[in-house]
């Protein structure tokens, strides 16, 4: 689709940001393009300019210009996010924060470390490794730690070391004023005051621009395995992540894929598993405590109908193996080339996951369209991506039916419209009836800390 052109009464904000960061702010129509659009299916909307900043200082400066003028400003990482979230509504300055990308210190005695918003998580672990530490949070994409932060993200290592909200310990958030706040210590725990850290964590910068996180880092396991399991029915695979979870097996990864999702994963990466409900596991400890969570897990498989677990011990058989569960979304394309992909997500209490994955499942058997499921359903969490041919709209309102009938299904369920992908755009319409009279309550803290409503305007919350 077309881009706007740069909105009425931006011109002077581009002057003055010119004016300090030079040609590091830009309005060339590719760079515009680049920053409208993320891997969701929500059309294009691009800024009107594009300030790549390189400091919290500079950050903060570029907000208070923005602040003056009353342009809008959306915060820029790597650009992966899945429901819009960084598309411009209202055009405005994009602060592309990819430059400020340096890891500040690590502490490796407090088993922590504080970065700026631009290194991405696979950066991060690359640095530590020779430490013998690591940072579990890995989200499919190689995101920035910043938008990782912004939306509150996840991954398959979740159901043992958390998300981002369990593993963020503090950070500097520029404000909508162009304040610079931080919003804790480095302590493990403190009962002094609001906790202004989980208020910004998930916050899509819809309250100020994050320019540092301190993070919660873990030691590499002493012994690390991997399996795969495949299951006759996806009844049966879903029982077994069930029943690990209630006897409190600490399995480190058990993520589900179905029989669609396996079909996808072997076109795409070349692998040549059945094309049946498969759980990919992976266990963290000493080789004592590994083996015995294997032969747990593995009895609880057998009584379910599952088959001998083809093991993965090696660091590169461990590392095929989950490359090939990260590239379960740009493998459905091997599916259907040349379509649209939209993923969505949702999650629901453990005790309800199997019904909810069931009724969905009896939706998507009358589908005109692909949807492979897979999840990271160790805590309730799981992913449809709907393969959609674009010169169909039938199939994009199938979809849109579809999901809102999941959603509508988690939340019947006191479950919620997204485990990890955040709100954006896509689920702002869900949000009342999740939250109740809680809408309230945020409206009035972004009216009180964004009153001009120039921080990403458009997103999480409808401020009408």
């Amino acid at each position: 689709m077309s881009v706007q052109s740069i909105s009425t009464g931006v011109a002077s904000t581009i002057e003055e940001i010119q004016s300090l960061i030079g040609d590091r702010l830009s309005t060339a129509l590719a760079v515009r393009e680049h920053h409208g659009k993320d891997l969701s299916h929500h059309p294009l909307q691009a800024p009107d300019a594009v300030a790549f900043a390189e400091s919290t200082e500079e950050v903060a400066a570029i907000v208070r210009i923005c602040a003056r003028n009353k342009t809008p400003i959306i915060a820029y990482g790597t650009g992966t996010s899945l429901e819009g979230h960084i598309t411009a509504v209202q055009g405005g300055i994009c602060v592309d924060v990819s430059n400020m990308n340096e890891i500040l210190r690590v502490g490796q005695e407090d088993m922590d470390v504080t970065l700026q918003p631009g290194v991405t998580r696979k950066q991060l672990n690359e640095h530590l490794r020779d430490m013998g530490l690591f940072f579990p949070v890995d989200p499919g994409a190689d995101a920035s730690l910043g938008g990782m932060t912004a939306t509150r993200a996840s991954g398959t290592n979740a159901v043992r070391y958390g998300t981002m909200r369990e593993n963020v310990l503090s950070m500097t958030v520029v404000m909508a004023d162009g304040k610079i706040v931080r919003t804790a210590r480095r302590s493990r725990k403190s009962s002094a005051g609001y906790d202004l850290t989980r208020l910004m964590v998930g916050s899509e910068g819809t309250l100020g621009i994050i320019t540092e996180v301190t993070l919660r880092l873990y030691g590499i396991p002493e012994a690390i395995s991997a399996a795969v399991c495949t299951f006759e029915n996806l009844e049966g695979a879903v029982d077994t992540v069930i029943q690990t979870i209630q006897i409190g097996i600490p399995i480190a990864r058990i993520e589900l894929l179905d029989d669609v999702q396996m079909d996808a994963i072997n076109k795409y990466s070349g692998l040549d598993y059945p094309a049946k409900s498969t759980l990919f596991l992976e266990f963290h400890g000493s080789d004592h405590s590994v083996k015995e969570q294997a032969e747990m897990v593995q009895d609880l498989a057998s009584e379910n109908g599952g088959g001998d677990f083809q093991f993965a011990t090696s660091t590169e058989d461990r590392s095929k193996l989950w490359q090939a569960r990260h590239d379960a979304a740009h493998s459905c394309n091997a599916l259907r080339p040349g379509c649209v992909l939209w993923a969505t997500d949702v999650c629901v209490p453990i005790s309800r996951l199997a019904e909810c994955i069931h009724e969905t499942k009896k939706d998507l058997a009358t589908a005109s369209m692909p949807a492979p499921l897979v999840g990271h359903v160790g805590d309730g969490n799981f992913h449809l991506c709907f393969i959609i041919d674009p010169d169909k709209p039938e199939e994009m309102a199938e979809a849109q039916t579809l999901n809102g009938r999941l959603i509508d299904r988690a939340l019947d369920m006191d479950g919620t419209c997204t485990g990890e992908h955040g709100v954006g755009l896509g689920k702002i319409a869900y949000m009342e009836r999740e939250h109740g009279e809680g809408i309230s309550v945020m409206r009035a803290i972004k009216k009180t800390l964004d009153p001009d409503n120039i921080m990403n305007p458009g997103k999480i919350i409808s401020m009408n």
